[in-house]
């Protein structure tokens, strides 16, 4: 059975929106809720979308062995808790992780059949720029790191079991709660 269905993309893919749309139609699919040094954007909560923490904390955390993953994105860190997917497992539960693509990685390499991986991309990497530029939430200077990751990214999709363009947000979200109802089904091959 699958536990794990992960799903990474590059930033102002539309990971989020498609993710929460996910859950939205399929509510018994939990969300992994990971934990970062990031600030919170004025739309996030605490403990619903991540767990906002200090970096001396996140630290501490990875000293103790608590992250199964972790990763500094962006100049910040983020990271799944071992726990979380220890009781998906013993619960025989779904689990959503929305991660950057090493996490992606690193989850497939420690629970190879337990998880499921899904790649979004834009369009183009135009597209990922104007997505970023009217979200909102980042500087130019801050969107050009993100954009500058992109291409090292991309490289991954391979890597991945599934990999979906997100060209037009409601066929995306189509496309993504039809994949996860076929894994639920118990259909891991491709397309």
């Amino acid at each position: 059975m699958v536990n794990f269905i992960t799903i990474s993309a590059p930033s102002g893919s539309g990971k989020t929106t498609l993710c929460k749309a996910l859950q939205v139609v399929e509510p018994d699919i939990q969300w992994s809720i990971s934990y970062t040094t990031r600030e919170k954007r004025d739309t996030e909560e605490d403990g619903v979308d991540y767990h906002f923490i200090s970096s001396d904390k996140f630290e501490d955390f990875i000293i103790n062995g608590y992250f199964v993953e972790w990763e500094n994105v962006h100049g910040y860190y983020y990271g799944t808790s071992l726990k979380s997917l220890n009781n998906a497992i013993h619960e025989n539960k779904m689990l959503l992780l929305e991660m950057d693509v090493k996490g992606s990685m690193n989850i497939k390499k420690l629970y190879p059949e337990k998880t499921f991986s899904i790649f979004i991309i834009p369009p183009s990497i135009e597209h990922l720029r104007d997505r970023l530029k009217n979200r909102g939430t980042d500087s130019a200077k801050r969107i050009e790191v993100r954009l500058k990751r992109f291409q090292e990214e991309m490289e991954f999709q391979n890597k991945f079991d599934y990999v979906m363009v997100n060209e037009n947000l409601e066929s995306a979200k189509i496309e993504l709660k039809n994949k996860v109802r076929k894994l639920k089904q118990g259909e891991t091959n491709g397309a």
